[in-house]
Order: structure tokens, then sequence, then C-alpha cells
């Protein structure tokens, strides 16, 4: 019989060179550099440089960028790339780290405007080099999801507070554009709030929709669909995405009130039609119907509708009080005038996208906010979202056709960034080798030389 347990001594030394971990983090050096998001940092936050520093605070959030993208989560993490400068050259000390994030948050509201205006111009050249993969390039609307989410909080925080849900910490909002079934999504804005912030906030869905519309390319900003949960179905927020000259489109939930529920009452058996699954074939189970014609809308945007889904919930489900005749109901509003109500149903059930892209932040450094004050947390969230970014870029511009597209942060660092790596020096160049039995070394590779091939930004 055969153990599970190796009975060969490994002895451990530390006396080999050239050797480096992580060094599929080259793809993310890359992806930084292709799509100038280095450059564009470099000069955005050049204000913020002391006279006579060593080093540049926009290559310092680059650097610290690039940490949570490879799976750090606090300000100290970035000794993981300082230890290796030959892939990603001279890393600041942790003092001149922690400095720069203190002068950031003391000029809060620039230091975001200058972040943030990088990252829109590195996300129009990121687009513009995924051509016909980035998001509405198709002539589809490109599709911007806002949510919110619970990040709690184990100290006693600038801000802090009990959450609906009974814990303690933020309650952020955050908007994501869809990348489609073939891929992930990117955020657009991630903006930080107190634990008691409302889920229905009118107010924040709009500061929140207005900083991920500044993050689009212009010519993509007048083909815009909105999707959110029951949260931003308030009059406020649908007046302000249907005043005219915003050319936004919409799909957002509804709450089912008692007029809605009894209107769901008169819709006769020939109303419903069958909803469809994720492969848009009918679904058993679920069906589909509009309510419009049965409300009074009073007050609400011309030509809002309203659309109503019923399914027989899975075996032990607990139903809820709106639940009519065993089958639970859920609404939305759109304004989109045409198509069958199963696909506009479809496409805003893909709305729970939004928190595969949530759960992927909190992999990558939005789980814990490790500052005290809540400027500085929320300059951690422009961090969060530059690394966020990054991975997402380098997914659409190099993984493309592969499985790697869908992959999610932990298992890009598991199976293409981890990977160690030799270092060798020889006729004025620079060689990075890695195992030929890595099992995603190939994948690797093409990636690499997809980005290298790419024009460098002028």
């Amino acid at each position: 019989m055969q153990t599970i347990a190796s009975n060969r001594k490994i002895s451990l030394s530390a006396d080999a060179n050239g050797l480096l971990s992580h060094a599929g983090g080259l793809l993310l050096t890359q992806t930084l550099a292709i799509t100038g998001l280095n450059r564009a940092l470099s000069h955005e936050l050049e204000r913020w440089r002391p006279s006579r520093a060593m080093h540049d605070p926009g290559k310092v959030i680059a650097d610290l960028a690039l940490t949570l993208a490879l799976g750090g989560d606090c300000l100290a993490d970035i000794a993981l790339l300082r230890s290796q400068p030959e892939l990603f050259g001279p890393i600041a000390s942790d003092p001149t780290v922690s400095r720069l994030i203190d002068r950031l948050a003391a000029d809060e509201t620039r230091a975001l405007k200058a972040i943030r205006a990088a990252r829109a111009t590195a996300r129009q050249r990121a687009w513009h080099l995924a051509a016909g993969r980035a998001p509405g390039a198709d002539a589809q609307p490109v599709i911007v999801d806002l949510d919110a989410t619970i990040v709690i909080s184990h100290s006693d925080k600038q801000h802090a507070a009990p959450t609906w849900k009974k814990n303690y910490g933020f309650h952020p909002m955050t908007a994501f554009a869809d990348h489609g079934p073939g891929g992930g999504g990117e955020p657009l804005a991630l903006m930080l709030r107190p634990g008691n912030a409302g889920s229905n906030t009118a107010a924040d869905h709009i500061q929140t929709t207005r900083l991920a519309l500044a993050q689009l390319p212009k010519h993509r900003r007048r083909n815009v669909l909105i999707r959110t949960d029951s949260g931003g179905g308030t009059h406020e927020f649908l007046a302000w995405l249907t005043r005219p000259g915003r050319w936004l489109k919409y799909s957002i939930g509804f709450t089912i009130t008692d007029d809605i529920a009894q209107a769901i009452g008169k819709l006769p058996a020939t109303a419903w039609s069958p909803a469809y699954d994720a492969d848009r074939q009918p679904r058993q189970g679920a069906w589909v119907a509009e309510l419009t014609g049965l409300l009074e809308l009073t007050g609400w945007p011309k030509g809002m509708r309203v659309i109503v889904r019923k399914e027989r919930p899975h075996p032990g489900a607990q139903l809820r009080f709106t639940d009519l005749d065993g089958h639970r109901f859920t609404c939305f509003v759109t304004g989109t005038k045409h198509g069958q109500l199963a696909d506009l149903e479809l496409r805003h059930r893909r709305r729970a996208r939004a928190e595969d892209r949530i759960r992927a932040a909190k992999d990558t450094g939005l789980r814990n906010l490790p500052l005290h004050d809540f400027a500085q947390n929320q300059i951690w969230l422009e961090i969060v979202a530059l690394a966020c970014e990054l991975l997402a870029w380098t997914q659409l511009l190099a993984l493309h056709g592969t499985d790697a597209r869908r992959y999610e942060p932990k298992r890009l660092r598991l199976r293409l960034f981890a990977v160690a790596g030799r270092l060798v020096r020889g006729g004025r160049r620079l060689r990075l080798r890695i195992a030929t039995r890595w099992p995603w070394a190939g994948t690797l590779l093409t990636a690499l030389a997809r980005l290298q091939a790419l024009p460098a930004p002028t």
C-alpha cells in the first residue's frame, strides 16, 4: 500500500541566484506599460512629489495596485515587489508609501480626481487596443452594473458604523462595466460610504453613476445601459437617468407594492410567456409578463415599462408575503421599447454578474480596508480599482480565446502569476525562463507575446 506522505527528506538553503517568484507578474507590468497607466499616473500625481524625492508618486500607486493584483491586502505587502527589483524595478520603502497615502488623503478631492483621470485615460487606450472585444464595440450598449456591498471592519475606523445586516463596517457603492458572457468586468467607480448608508439612497446612486460615466470613453457614453437592483428603483434616480439629453438606457429592479400585487392577480393566463435560461432557451417553471397597462404610473418617467417574472421556487425555499399561489415574483422596470419580454428579463437577470465582480474585488483588496481615516480608505478603494482594472485589461488584451479569459483573481494567481522563473542575462538581453512542466506555460507565453506585439503608447 502506498502512503500519501513522502519519505524523502528535503533540505532548504537560501543560496540560489536569478530565481524569481511571481514571475507571471510580468503580464501585469506589461499591461501597465501598454495601456499607458504608469505614465498617466506619473503625470497626474506629479504635484504630490516632494522636491528631491527619489520615488515617483505615480509609480508608488502603480506598485500598490500590482501588489493587490498579486494577492496583497495591505500597504506592507508591497515588500513582495521590493524583493524582486529585476522584475518590478525600484520599490519605495514602507514609510515612503505611508507618507504618500497621507499626502493624498490630505488633499482628497484633487487626489481622487487625478487618479480617476489617469484611470480614464488608460481605459480609453485599453479599449482601443481591444478593438471588437471591448465593451460596446459591437454597437450594443455598454452595460454598467450598480450595486452596494458590505465591508466588515474589525476595529473602530472613521465612519465605520452598524450596517443593515447587523454587522459593523462600511457600505460602499460600486459600478462595473460588464464584459459579457465571454469575460468578466472592470470597476468604473468604488465609492466609500459609512456602514449605515442606505441601500436605496438616490443621491449615492446618482453620484456613482456620474463617476462611472466619466470613466467611459466619450464616444461610448451615448449608448449606456444602467442596471441596478431594487435599491435604484426610486423616483429621483429614475428621473435623473431619463432627463432629456442624457441618452441613458436603464433596467432597474422594482419593489412589489400592493398595487403591483393586485395587478399581477388580474393578469390572465395568456399574458404569461416562458422565461429564458442563461442560454436563451425556454426555462421550465418560469414566466414573464408586462404590467404597464394595469398600473397607475403618474410621476414615473414617460415610457417606463413594468415587467414581472414568476417562477416556482426551488425545494425548501421560503416564500415571501408578496409571493402568490406558490410562485415567487420579481419586478423590474425599463425604458426599452422593443424586444421580447423574455429577452429583456434575461438581460436584467444578468445583473447578477455584479456579484461576481464584487467578489473578485474583495479578493483584490476590497475585503479589508486597512487604514483608519475615511479619506485614506477612499484612496485605498481607488488603488483596488486600479488593481482590478489591471487584471481585467490583462485578460481583455492577452487572454482572449482561452479559458483564462474568465478566471477570477484567485485562479489567475495560482495558475499564471505565481509561477517561479529564472532570470538569465546574455547577449545584452534579459530572459525569464519558467519550468517546461508548468501546465499553463503555453498560456503564459502566448499572453506575453500578445502584449509585446501591441504598439507602445505615444
